[in-house]
């Protein structure tokens, strides 16, 4: 029997979820309201929250210095270049991992994940040296190799718990039927996680376009995102936050965009198998 529960507790989580949501998506707004103001009112004290006078002066400033477009084309490159780099092979592993364990696939999983444990920075050098030595340094297919190993573990490790969701049963159906392993993945097992690998797909963007650390350090101009365009406004003569905050809205704005229009399926898929 379903528990019931009272309007009054249904009212108070309401505004306690509400409260939370505005807590967490405060640093935004502050940010976006930011861009909209002067240098002296973005450092007002006490600061001006919506009484100031409004001006987009800040968006005209970093398009004269800066190309936000050549920028976004970067991202744009490297966040889907690495996810779909990493689909071909996550989607493989998973599946192995999934539908033909071994006793050490539990080991090798533990072992993936503990990766993102190291601090980027131990890999500084390495990376460094063997970037140069390739020529790979400022190049958007050197960025796209190391988002794609940086973000693989995450990305098995969601596909296989969505895999594990779908019974075995209907891929021993479809080898009765004839599929070969290749339309057993692509025709049989993709179409119905497509929940799950569209998630997946959503939160690999999401990590390789906030990737701040490497494309600071492996870029310069010409493979340069919109997390090196961010930085570009911070100079040695101080920091201008009205500027700041202006180019950093112009580079959440994709990313605010396509998740207020997929949360449904992003929530779909992060949910996927929890509730039987």
């Amino acid at each position: 029997m379903a528990r019931r529960i009272s309007t009054r507790r249904k009212s108070l989580m309401t505004i306690l979820a509400w409260f939370v949501g505005f807590l967490i998506f405060f640093p935004i707004l502050w940010t976006i309201l930011t861009s909209f103001k002067t240098e002296l009112d973005a450092i007002a004290i006490p600061p001006k929250f919506l009484f100031f006078n409004w001006t987009t002066e800040n968006y005209v400033a970093i398009q004269e210095q800066r190309n936000y477009f050549a920028f976004l084309l970067n991202s744009i490159y490297l966040s889907l270049g690495s996810t779909l780099l990493g689909l071909v092979f996550a989607i493989p592993a998973a599946w192995a991992m999934a539908f033909s364990p071994t006793p050490r696939t539990k080991s090798v999983l533990l072992w993936m994940l503990s990766t993102k444990m190291m601090p980027a920075v131990g890999a500084l050098v390495p990376v460094t040296i063997l970037f140069r030595n390739l020529g790979l340094l400022d190049s958007r297919f050197g960025l796209i190799v190391i988002l794609f190993l940086i973000n693989l573990p995450i990305m098995v490790w969601m596909l296989y718990t969505y895999f594990k969701e779908i019974p075995g049963e209907i891929l021993e159906a479809s080898r009765m039927d004839g599929a070969s392993l290749r339309q057993e993945l692509f025709q049989v097992l993709a179409p119905m996680a497509v929940p799950g690998i569209a998630s997946t797909i959503l939160l690999t963007v999401i990590l390789a376009w906030n990737e701040a650390f490497w494309t600071l350090l492996l870029t310069t101009t010409n493979a340069a995102p919109l997390t090196a365009f961010i930085a570009s406004f911070s100079s040695p003569q101080g920091n201008f936050y009205a500027k700041l905050s202006a180019a950093s809205t112009l580079a959440i704005a994709p990313i605010l965009i396509i998740g207020w229009f997929s949360q449904k399926q992003l929530v779909r898929g992060l949910t996927f198998g929890a509730v039987k």
